[in-house]
């Protein structure tokens, strides 16, 4: 007997953020990921905004990983209500509470803001009373018609896919898909029996360089800094791309393929972070297993310097060139990095290098389009630093790999709905979808419901 799913697209439509989908199914309301939408700023002003439901009527959350815009507004969900259970895998609730703590320690800093409607260390504390971690394929069952379990995305330490099984029909959820392969993590899972498909489209439109060209782009724009004297400035997220970019940077230290310099992880979220990372080992891909049982000292090489305090990091100024600073955040919209954009971007000796998706809007999109000077913490900064933009780096799939990954399921799915993407992304990965594997897609707008025959 056919029964009736309704997806309802609160979040994550028409952006790359602020994931956010209520599943109405067998008599429960469930949400799907609850995150911040970032654009010109860390925190756009529609955060503050009410949620679009009932946020005392939702039964269940499923988090599909840690980044703060598909988790930065559970804090806010209970402000308004939520008390109900709240279900990720175990690394990423192990990382929550340092991505809420720190979120909320950054926009503390804007009096401007109402912080108490999101983020109180009360509701941070309540949020992860309620939180409880599950394992990679282990079934939770919800109702005698519905249950899921998570699937490795391969993204980020603990991302998931959440799949429903529902009257027999399978619907996925595939949060922020990996781009393969990984330094660390291993692959995401391929599926091949999904009915429903809701998928992200970050890079829907375009490709990243491969592994082995990446790490020579890497190697060539070190060089090329080290021969100029300059600082290489390199912003980063905090969560992942911090930790894969040691990994990388151990391996060419260890192997002698840089000169020798200062690296500076001024990061304090990234320190802390790391040192997760070390806990869930278990999680990483064959090669970082390996490598981590060789090297006891992996992130925290020869020539690194990790910087906790403010003191620290503005002694970095202070540290003759030529030297590499990694820091946050990954779209220069705040944390630490802003500081050295400021200082070095004027000097054309200097390199700022981009590896991650840049949203529209913010400073680092502006930097990476080519703008003259640019508007950093309410100060104008002339650009003349050399800028390089690697999306090899990237954690997401590019545009090839995720018509790949819907491939795999094409002879079981009924439609697909693209979302966390712009627009442009979005709508080039659903005609690219359409034209090559004559499937049902198309890309939801904000607000709209859709019904489910299951």
């Amino acid at each position: 007997m056919e029964k009736i799913a309704k997806i309802t697209f609160c979040g994550g439509t028409g952006s790359v953020t602020g994931a956010n989908f209520l599943l109405e199914i067998e008599g429960k309301k469930i949400l799907i990921d609850c995150g911040l939408t970032q654009g010109m700023k860390l925190v756009d002003d529609i955060n503050w905004d009410p949620f679009p439901y009932n946020a005392q009527e939702i039964d269940l959350l499923f988090i599909t990983h840690a980044h703060v815009d598909h988790l930065g507004r559970v804090p806010k969900l209970l402000h308004e209500g939520f008390r109900g259970k709240i279900y990720s895998t175990k690394p990423t609730k192990a990382l929550a509470l340092p991505m809420l703590e720190d979120t909320a320690g950054i926009l503390s800093k804007n009096t401007d803001l109402d912080l108490g409607k999101i983020y109180t260390s009360e509701n941070i504390k309540t949020t992860l009373s309620l939180w409880e971690g599950f394992e990679y394929h282990q079934t939770f069952k919800i109702t005698d018609n519905l249950e899921m379990f998570f699937l490795n995305a391969g993204h980020i330490l603990g991302s998931a896919m959440v799949l429903f099984i529902y009257n027999g029909k399978k619907i996925l959820f595939t949060g922020d898909l990996g781009n393969s392969p990984s330094l660390i993590l291993p692959d995401p899972e391929r599926v091949t029996d999904v009915d429903y498909l809701i998928m992200e489209s970050v890079y829907g439109d375009r490709n990243h360089e491969g592994r082995d060209v990446r790490r020579k782009f890497l190697e060539e724009t070190i060089e090329n800094n080290y021969k100029r004297k300059g600082t290489l400035i390199i912003p980063t997220f905090s969560l992942e791309r911090s930790q894969e970019l040691l990994f990388e940077l151990d391996a060419l230290v260890e192997n002698n393929r840089i000169p020798t310099m200062p690296i500076f992880l001024d990061s304090p979220l990234a320190i802390r972070l790391t040192e997760i990372f070390k806990q869930y080992k278990n999680y990483f891909n064959t090669e970082a297993q390996k490598a981590m049982s060789n090297d006891k000292y992996l992130f925290n090489f020869s020539g690194l310097h990790n910087t906790l305090k403010s003191e620290e990091s503005k002694l970095i100024a202070t540290v003759p060139n030529p030297k590499i600073v990694i820091a946050g955040s990954g779209m220069s919209t705040g944390g630490r990095v802003v500081h050295h954009e400021r200082h070095y971007l004027p000097d054309s000796n200097n390199t700022l290098l981009l590896t991650g998706y840049q949203s529209i809007g913010t400073p680092g999109r502006l930097i990476q389009e080519g703008v003259k000077t640019v508007r950093i913490s309410g100060e104008d900064v002339v650009v003349r630093a050399h800028i390089v933009t690697i999306t090899g780096y990237s954690g997401h799939k590019d545009s090839d790999s995720l018509l790949s990954f819907v491939e795999d399921t094409q002879d079981t799915i009924k439609k697909i709905f693209v979302v966390m993407g712009e627009p442009k992304s979005a709508m080039f990965l659903v005609q690219k979808i359409r034209d090559n594997l004559g499937l049902d897609a198309f890309a939801p707008e904000q607000g709209s419901s859709v019904l489910l025959v299951c």
